[in-house]
């Protein structure tokens, strides 16, 4: 029955590697954890059981651009999909709701925030769900790299689900983070089903460069295809592209300041081979799908390398060689030091980012519990004459003590329903004929408006009744304020909730403990990343398999370190037993380069070769008499 649907609904013969096994896990009934590697087709996993199941399907994701996305893919196939999220009204979100428990929808995607609140938990339990999914399920975790407080609520809602199995998702997840996500989420047994996060067809390379531009130029001018640059500034992202493009190479850039609409279109020219790179920060992933990214280049050092295996992955989804390259040099290492010092403000400043904030939106103390602002980040730090990063960061350590919740941006197009039946609808257009033209276009332009909110464009309205737009808004806000029809004009913003009221100082609690031991993770995961840029003697990918607790892997043969020792003549065997060898016997004492080449088991040639090799990576050195010592 499963491959029926997936060749029904989605065209495709067959599934993917492990998504038929995690398919088969739920529709068995047990409890899941799936870690599939970025592009694994993840959504498949949930979509096709349901599909096969009585009842719908609760989908919990953060990213409400990713809920957007893949509703309005759903409804192309003609699956009823709806979602639920803080950019919605009241309104809206009683509809949805409705619609969710009496109508036939088979999908409700849900921000997690959504259930923190009672009221809507309530009605909840009168939803038919068939699974409960978990989208970037390692949220649930402190020891996660983005631990998100509203995640903690979620194993709440089981008990009003008895039975129903949970499906928990991720793409990255080291050891421990495996472990505590299925204890918080309440598994009734242990049941991981991973994906090896290797990817034979990417080849990860670091260069040691002062001069990134440079090297980035030749990097693409000798790399066919597309591909991603990625920064941490937005400045950055202007600038190179500019370089590129005088260079001759096709070149745009991203971040989450340009407006959705120059957003979508440069992605969509990048997708379409109309753009060869794109230079981007952080805020350039979702919904990115291009098989045939020939490389991704980190031009700055990324704090952690489950984002760097998260960006990187986005290359080479079409199973076809890719270059992953990350950019150092020494003042990346020093830069990394700066960035936490603005990464974890003072606990005196988030307490005065937080008071700030409570003024910004006129809160007063003890209210506010559930309240949801539109937030403009730029315009709150001028007001106040805050740092922008330190803003940030003070909010997200804010977030993540539960006080507040800071969404991703929500472009939310202009939509409407009508309030009044069709007969009191007519009488109005009779006795207020200065409305009757644009209500008429709005019935003849689009269908369902007196049962749901339907997404308008009022530069089409305003071309078909030859109008201005300005007019077409003015008459929607004007019917709006008489109650005939509910209308919520496009908005494109992050959201500020305020999950719990507003404290004053001496209630406003930021436990030391924890701020210490947020700072040591945060170090912890950025140290690895710099191991990771520094080494010379480990295979890259064995690195980034290890952290994620893929302890046997063998060489890739293929990463600049591989390469390296594939010059040397050795097998495999023959260089790590020389080098296991070189570094027991450097443990207890130092030794002349010959001397110590004499007391290997291997021929003197080779093991020469392995010397010289270590002490050009920087494994071993050689001290002032001479002699052969450990780094």
């Amino acid at each position: 029955m499963h491959r029926q649907i997936l060749k029904e609904y989605w065209g495709y013969q067959e599934f993917r590697p492990l998504q038929e096994e995690v398919i088969d896990s739920v529709a068995e009934g047990k409890d899941t954890l799936a870690l599939m590697p970025t592009g694994g087709g993840k959504s498949i996993t949930f979509q096709v059981p349901v599909m096969a199941m009585k009842g719908l399907g609760l989908i919990i994701t953060p990213l409400i651009a990713l809920m957007k996305d893949q509703t309005e893919n759903l409804k192309k196939k003609n699956i009823k999909a709806l979602a639920i999220h803080s950019g919605m009204s009241a309104h809206e979100i009683e509809i949805a709701v409705d619609n969710a428990t009496f109508g036939d929808f088979k999908f409700l995607y849900l921000s997690p925030e959504r259930l923190t609140n009672p009221d809507f938990r309530a009605r909840l339990k009168y939803i038919q769900v068939c699974l409960i999914v978990i989208d970037e399920a390692h949220c649930i975790s402190q020891w996660g790299y983005d631990f998100r407080p509203s995640y903690l609520k979620i194993p709440e809602i089981r008990p009003l689900f008895p039975g129903i199995p949970v499906l928990a998702l991720t793409a990255t997840a080291t050891s421990v983070v495996v472990d505590d996500i299925q204890d918080k989420l309440a598994f009734r047994a242990k049941n991981v089903i991973r994906k090896s996060f290797e990817r034979k067809n990417l080849s990860y390379i670091v260069r040691y460069t002062e001069d990134k531009r440079k090297y980035l130029l030749n990097i693409i001018n000798n790399s066919t295809g597309s591909g991603i640059v990625y920064v941490r500034i937005r400045k950055s992202t202007r600038e190179i592209a500019e370089f590129l493009r005088e260079s001759g190479i096709e070149a745009d850039y991203y971040h989450a300041g340009l407006t959705a609409d120059i957003r979508n279109t440069r992605q969509t020219e990048w997708t379409n081979g109309i753009t060869k790179v794109i230079v981007a920060t952080n805020a350039f992933g979702m919904g990115i799908d291009k098989p045939d990214v020939r490389f991704v280049v980190h031009a700055d050092l990324p704090d952690s390398l489950e984002e760097y295996f998260q960006e990187a992955g986005r290359a080479g989804r079409d199973e076809k060689t890719a270059y992953c390259v990350l950019l150092y040099n020494e003042s990346d290492s020093i830069k990394a030091n700066n960035r936490i010092n603005r990464t974890f403000p003072g606990r005196d400043t988030i307490k005065r980012i937080y008071q700030a904030l409570g003024n910004y939106f006129q809160l007063p103390v003890g209210s506010g519990k559930g309240m949801i602002y539109d937030f403009r980040i730029f315009d709150f730090a001028s007001v106040f004459k805050f740092d922008v990063i330190t803003v940030f960061h003070s909010i997200k350590f804010l977030e993540q003590e539960g006080y507040l919740e800071l969404t991703d941006e929500i472009n939310n197009p202009s939509r409407l329903i009508f309030l009044i039946k069709r007969d009191d609808l007519y009488k109005f257009q009779v006795e207020n004929l200065y409305f009757d033209a644009i209500i008429k276009m709005v019935l003849r332009s689009y269908t369902g408006v007196f049962t749901d909110y339907v997404r308008i464009d009022e530069q089409l309205l305003s071309q078909r009744l030859n109008v201005s737009r300005e007019l077409v808004y003015d008459s929607l806000k004007k019917l709006s304020n008489l109650r005939v029809i509910d209308y919520l004009p496009q908005k494109r913003t992050p959201l500020l909730i305020y999950t719990e009221e507003r404290l004053d100082d001496k209630d406003l609690f930021i436990s030391n403990e924890r701020y210490e031991w947020k700072k040591n993770r945060y170090l912890d995961r950025m140290n690895a990343t710099l191991r990771y840029a520094t080494n010379n003697d480990i295979c890259r990918s064995r690195v980034l398999l290890s952290y994620f607790g893929e302890e046997n892997a063998a060489n890739c043969g293929q990463c600049d370190v591989c390469k390296k020792k594939n010059e040397l003549g050795l097998t495999q065997f023959e260089f790590e037993d020389i080098q296991t060898q070189i570094k027991e016997l450097l443990q207890i004492k130092k030794y002349m380069c010959n001397e110590l080449a004499d007391k290997l088991s291997f021929l003197p040639e080779k093991s020469i070769k392995v010397i010289n090799w270590l002490i050009d990576s920087g494994a071993i050195c050689v001290d002032d008499d001479y002699l052969l010592k450990l780094m």
